[in-house]
């Protein structure tokens, strides 16, 4: 591309096409902006050939629609035009309602940072119900007379997301000892995501997803950038994955802190990890059983949880801590991760520090990030953000204030930790101004909320994740 893209010229951002083969194992989503160049996206399924009945070849269609109307908002933020296109097929107005929340929210911390006002911007049109074909024959939604996605049959076994991190480690391991058969499955090229995955010992799928090489082209020359709900437009893969593998559940680890945003002022709550919260959850998940297939599950497996239960079990497992790694810095899009596993500077590192703190021992702790970082007076700032003092939440995926205020209380009660830098400003200067709820990691640790856990999965793992 040799001139500038002129994103304030851009009247309309299209969805041209898009279609799975079987055969490839390939989806091809077609995207554009007004009369613009076709940009084209793959997402490969290893595997093929898949060999698909009826039944489940329309319900393949349906995903993969789904997905191609989702994984959009990675081009339709380059100009953020008013006018949305749907050229290739009709979508219901529960599908369209469905994707003015993924967008308008997913990309709320994107419209924060660019100083853009994204309310009654963003608006999917909804075609006539008329015009859609019955569900079982291949529509991505259904009319209101309708009997919606039909069972497909599909086996008990689970796609469990993994990322690298501690969260889904402990969904693993918890599936794992609940006997849940399961494929430990990734998107893109992650090294460090294939040596936790392959240090689990179970299956493996890596999916792997290539963006149009436009949109790079695009950002050079002056498109809009920043932060998309990526957790959006990997549930839609992984659930296309899972109707072509023949998987009835597609799992994800996002905790209930997962669903509290950054406060900020004049603007708001603003979430940074929007699609990892209950909301986008509770709706995708029901929008996959109404209009995709009827026994596909899509859950969080510790949404009951907070970041500080979640921290509590992975402490219990100890087979990852020269895997494991939450720090952003090695989760680019482009080039490799760094050597070193933890930066030690970035909100993740500080927050997964603190968190893992109260429930594990010191030198392991300190052994696993290389370092202590709360007896690092320079961090301060970093940690004074992750408990709102002075400063707003992180637009990381880390936990609420009050979990990394308890923490920080919890430690300071501790002789081995008290006398860190960190945790001795804490509690001289910040501990004094808090009342005692600020201090109850116990009342944290409780299970509570909401959830999607198939009831009689949660049965058995109630009293795991309480104890």
């Amino acid at each position: 591309m040799s001139q500038a893209f002129d994103r304030d010229a851009i009247q309309s951002f299209r969805f041209v096409d898009c279609g799975f083969d079987a055969g490839s194992g390939v989806a091809r989503l077609v995207y554009a902006f007004d009369d613009g160049p076709e940009l084209v996206e793959t997402v490969t399924v290893p595997g093929a050939p898949f060999a698909l009945d009826a039944a489940r070849a329309a319900a393949v269609q349906r995903a993969t629609r789904l997905l191609h109307l989702i994984a959009g908002v990675s081009y339709y933020k380059a100009a953020v035009p008013g006018t949305i296109r749907i050229d290739g097929y009709a979508i219901d107005a529960d599908t369209a309602a469905l994707l003015d929340d993924v967008y308008l929210h997913g990309l709320g911390e994107f419209a924060y940072r660019n100083g853009l006002d994204l309310r009654g911007r963003i608006r999917f049109s909804s075609t006539d119900a008329s015009v859609l074909p019955p569900a079982g024959e291949g529509a991505h939604g259904a009319d209101e007379g309708s009997t919606g996605a039909p069972a497909l049959g599909l086996r008990e076994h689970a796609l469990a997301a993994i990322g690298g991190g501690k969260d889904s480690l402990v969904s693993i391991e918890a599936l794992r000892d609940a006997g849940v058969a399961q494929t430990v499955s990734w998107i893109g090229g992650s090294q460090l995501i294939r040596a936790c995955a392959e240090r689990t010992g179970l299956p493996t799928l890596n999916i792997q997803r290539q963006l149009a090489p436009e949109l790079f082209d695009y950002n050079r020359h002056g498109a809009y950038n920043g932060h998309i709900p990526v957790t959006a437009i990997n549930s839609a893969i992984l659930a296309l994955a899972a109707l072509v593998l023949d998987a009835d559940q597609v799992v994800f680890s996002n905790e209930r802190s997962a669903s509290y945003g950054s406060l900020i002022e004049g603007s708001g709550e603003v979430n940074h990890q929007w699609s990892k919260g209950w909301a986008f959850e509770q709706a995708f998940g029901e929008h996959l059983q109404r209009f995709v297939a009827a026994d596909l599950t899509y859950y969080s497996l510790l949404r009951p949880l907070s970041e500080l239960a979640v921290a509590r079990q992975f402490a219990r497992i100890d087979r990852y801590d020269a895997h494991f790694s939450s720090c952003n810095r090695n989760f680019h899009l482009l080039g490799e991760r760094p050597v070193n596993r933890w930066c030690g500077v970035c909100p993740k590192c500080h927050f997964v520090f603190l968190a893992l703190a109260p429930f594990m021992p010191k030198p392991r702790l300190v052994a696993i990030f290389g370092r202590n970082l709360l007896d690092d007076a320079s961090q301060v700032p970093g940690y004074d953000a992750l408990i709102e003092y002075r400063d707003h939440k992180p637009f990381e995926c880390v936990g609420e204030a009050r979990e990394s205020r308890a923490a920080l209380a919890a430690l300071a009660a501790r002789p081995e930790w008290r006398e860190d830098a960190i945790v001795e400003r804490f509690a001289r200067e910040i501990a004094p101004q808090l009342d005692g709820a600020d201090a109850d990691v116990t009342r944290l640790l409780e299970l509570e909320g909401e959830h999607r856990i198939p009831a009689v999965l949660w049965e058995r793992l109630r009293a795991r994740f309480a104890a």
